[in-house]
């Protein structure tokens, strides 16, 4: 199997060289779709041979069904990746040895989290699961503004080889894109849509069990939840073994941005009311 990759990119010059060595022997199609990089992001993709298109970006589940509907893969297989996402020599292996025409419909693949430069091995984050890896024509992503996971309507399988997702951003810039997410999940929150959206099943697949235990979450105490979630990820996942980064990441992530969230929430309630 011998995908065609699709790559979202802003701004990613640090992180993209990285993301396409890992796609070394894998394939000989890879689109890039920018959404206005002023760096060196689009020329370091035209150096590597890279089909480059432009497109403002929306949200995330918008731009990767634009990027599904005009990139034009010249694969029958398409592969989803972030700029900040690589592969592990195992995983790109992995998916070459798959037949080109297998009875499965699409991959969830593994995803590790690497934090402030170390990998993040705890705390129930490492590793995730995600549908990344499927036959054109069978999948499409969520039309969900944050948290968005790909939908595939055949059969699928998982992977057990890794990807990496290495977060080189500075903690201003982190903060600057949870605090917006944080918006994008309030207005999910309000809309209160399931339509085109993967909903919770305890024994369905592992995005749906994902969403099932997310909707525990949902209907807990508003402001207490996001001390509990800090505490179960940090003390009894074990978070705390990932050293002074992985401090920093689950206080931010688990606690300080799932309370922004609520604290959003009860404005925006606040207002309408």
């Amino acid at each position: 199997m011998r995908p065609s990759v699709l790559i979202l990119t802003f701004n990613s010059e640090e992180s993209l060289p990285a993301t396409l060595a890992s796609l070394d022997g894998l394939t000989e199609d890879v689109v890039i779709v920018d959404s206005g990089s002023t760096d060196g992001t689009v020329a370091i993709a035209e150096g590597f041979g890279a089909r480059v298109l432009h497109h403002p970006f929306k949200s995330y589940g918008a731009q990767r069904n634009w990027t599904i509907d005009h990139a034009e893969p010249r694969s029958v297989w398409q592969l989803h990746l972030d700029a900040d996402e690589r592969l592990t020599p195992e995983l790109r292996a992995e998916i070459l040895a798959l037949p080109e025409d297998p009875a499965t419909d699409g991959y969830y693949l593994p995803r590790m989290m690497m934090f402030l430069g170390r990998m993040l091995k705890h705390g129930g984050m490492s590793p995730t699961w995600h549908m990344r890896l499927f036959r054109t024509g069978m999948g499409r992503c969520e039309d969900r503004e944050y948290d968005q996971h790909f939908l595939c309507t055949g059969r699928t399988q998982q992977l057990t080889g890794r990807m990496i997702d290495d977060v080189r951003m500075s903690i201003s810039e982190w903060t600057a894109r949870h605090n917006r997410w944080a918006d994008a999940e309030v207005r999910e929150h309000l809309l209160g849509s399931k339509e085109g959206r993967i909903q919770g099943k305890m024994g369905g697949t592992v995005v749906e069990r994902k969403r099932a235990l997310r909707a525990v979450y949902d209907h807990s105490l508003p402001f207490a939840r996001p001390f509990l979630l800090f505490v179960y990820r940090y003390f009894f996942r074990l978070g705390f073994l990932d050293g002074v980064e992985g401090f920093i990441y689950y206080v931010l992530q688990t606690f300080w941005f799932r309370f922004l969230v609520d604290a959003k929430m009860w404005e925006a309630r606040r207002k309408s009311s």
